[in-house]
C-alpha cells in the first residue's frame, strides 16, 4: 500500500480552531453572568477563554469571594451561557481564515474529518451548520460522550474510533496547548493555529500556522507520515 493509499484522518478541534467564536462566547458570558448580578469583564474572559465552564464559573465566584455555587446552580449557569451562545452567534461569528478550503481540500482527497471538542454537541451542530462543512464531516465527540476532557486524550481516541482509523492515521488540528498536549497523549501529531485574541504557547505542536492555508494537503499527509516513523 502506497502512502496515498493509507486513509489519513484529521480531527479538529471547533472554537478558536475552525470557528472564530471569541466574541461570540465573550457575550454570551457577560450576558449570562448579568443575569446573576455579576460584572464580567472583558479582561476576565481573556484570562478564561478556553476553559470549561466549570472552572471560569468557580473561578468567578472565587474571585469576588463568594462560595463555589452548588453543581445545580453551576450547571443552571453553565445551560443558561450556551443557550445565550448559540443565539448571538448565529450573527457574531466567523470562519478561522481558510478554514472551509481546508476542509474542501483534504474531503476531496479521501481524508476522514472528524470535530473534536469540549463543547456540548448542539454548539457543533449549530457551528458546522454555519460554516456550511456539516456535510464534509465524518464524525463529531464533545465533552459528554467522553469522561475526561483535554489534556486528557479520551475525545481524540473516540473520535479516531468513530473514524473507524488508528490513531496513528490521524492528527489533531487545535488552538489550546491542552488540545496540543491531549494529541500527543493520543499518539497524533498536532498542527496549532493562533488564535488572534489571545496569546498561547503552541510551540509542542509539529506545525504552527496563522492560517490553514498555510497547510497543503500533502504536508499534513507527511506529519502523519513523520509521526508513524
Amino acid at each position: 500500500m502506497n502512502d496515498r493509499d493509507q486513509a489519513c484522518g484529521a480531527i479538529f478541534d471547533m472554537d478558536g480552531t475552525l470557528l472564530d467564536s471569541y466574541h461570540a462566547h465573550q457575550r454570551a458570558w457577560q450576558d449570562t453572568m448579568r443575569e446573576f448580578g455579576i460584572d464580567y469583564t472583558s479582561s476576565e474572559f481573556r484570562r478564561h477563554f478556553g476553559r470549561r465552564n466549570e472552572e471560569i464559573i468557580e473561578d468567578i465566584f472565587e474571585c469576588l469571594g463568594r462560595p463555589k455555587p452548588d453543581p445545580h446552580v453551576m450547571q443552571e449557569i453553565a445551560d443558561r451561557k450556551e443557550v445565550q451562545f448559540r443565539s448571538v452567534v448565529v450573527d457574531d461569528c466567523s470562519e478561522m481564515p481558510g478554514t472551509t478550503g481546508l476542509l474542501t481540500a483534504l474531503h476531496r482527497e479521501g481524508w476522514k474529518l472528524a470535530v473534536g471538542s469540549s463543547a456540548p454537541r448542539a454548539n457543533v451542530e449549530l457551528a458546522l451548520e454555519l460554516l456550511g462543512v456539516k456535510q464534509l464531516v465524518d464524525a463529531t465527540v464533545c465533552g459528554c460522550d467522553v469522561e475526561r476532557g483535554k489534556p486528557e486524550p479520551d475525545v481524540f481516541l473516540e473520535a479516531a474510533r468513530r473514524l473507524g482509523l488508528e490513531p496513528r492515521h490521524c492528527l489533531v488540528v487545535e488552538d489550546a496547548p491542552a488540545g496540543i498536549e491531549a494529541a500527543h497523549r493520543a499518539g497524533m501529531p498536532a498542527v496549532g493555529i493562533r488564535c488572534p485574541h489571545q496569546t498561547a504557547d503552541l510551540s509542542a505542536a509539529e506545525q504552527v500556522v496563522d492560517s490553514f492555508d498555510e497547510c497543503p494537503e500533502s504536508e499534513l499527509r507527511k506529519l502523519i507520515k513523520e509521526h508513524e516513523s
